[in-house]
């Protein structure tokens, strides 16, 4: 769990660092540009880290499948190669799909006016600047999320049909309650990663241009901060942490008090 949490924790903190500073320099500059590079660097990064993210959700619901449906074969089945094995897919399958999406993307003929109205390079709004037909780009699009969205989504959904069923049938209340407790913070970041996300996926009634601000906005900035205050606070490993640092904190200051 807390290697998956570490991949996790770093396509956040990844994902954040290829948009926010750039949102930030927008801000405070008075000519708000952007280089042909950067913006596709831009949007290769936040394409790559964005697809890794739900992969690795999908694969995080397949570890809390084996841990409740079968526990006791828990460390013969997600041992350390099929752990590594799992991220580096997460990662490739993450990284290929935006490069073809980059590279199809960036040679489409873009208009003269190149106005972004965005708050980064986001796919959507790149492919608007172009003076051809995208119904190419937007098929890929699709097939994108199809692959990269839609099938880790079905796997999560097939993952927690089998965890719900196993837990209804345990006896104990403390198990169930115990059960529960371990896909309690998982399945929260999945309903609000796929509660959003799913906006993107209309072909022919999409967000508007506000939505989608409102969107990347979410992914680059609140996502990555509401992620370790999920995970962190229902989970007593992390909280124990806490209270031991917080209690060293607090003999510390009344030392220096006395």
């Amino acid at each position: 769990m807390y290697f998956f949490l570490t991949n996790l924790s770093l396509v956040d903190v990844s994902y954040a660092t290829s948009i926010v500073p750039q949102l930030l320099a927008h801000f405070l500059a008075e000519h708000k540009a952007i280089s042909f590079q950067s913006c596709a660097a831009q949007l290769f990064f936040s394409l790559a880290l964005g697809g890794i993210e739900f992969v690795l959700l999908a694969v995080m619901a397949y570890d809390h499948y084996v841990a409740v449906c079968d526990p006791l074969r828990y460390s013969a089945i997600i041992h350390g190669g099929l752990c590594a094995r799992l991220a580096i897919t997460s990662w490739v399958s993450g990284f290929i799909n935006s490069l073809v999406q980059t590279a199809v993307t960036f040679q489409l003929l873009m208009c003269t006016n190149k106005f972004i109205d965005h708050i980064s390079c986001e796919l959507p709004a790149v492919v608007r600047l172009a003076c051809v037909d995208t119904s190419s780009n937007e098929a890929a699009i699709m097939v994108s999320s199809i692959v990269l969205l839609m099938t880790p989504f079905c796997l999560v959904l097939l993952s927690y049909i089998r965890i719900i069923s196993t837990i209804l049938k345990i006896q104990s209340r403390e198990g169930r309650k115990k059960a529960f407790h371990t896909c309690a913070s998982h399945l929260t970041v999945v309903a609000l990663c796929y509660g959003t996300i799913f906006a993107y996926i209309q072909p022919h009634s999409g967000p508007s241009v506000l939505q989608e601000k409102l969107i990347s906005v979410f992914y680059a900035i609140v996502m990555p901060l509401l992620n370790p205050m999920i995970y962190s606070l229902r989970n007593k490993e992390v909280k124990g942490a806490w209270h031991k640092l917080l209690e060293k904190f607090s003999g510390l200051t009344s030392k220096l008090a006395t």
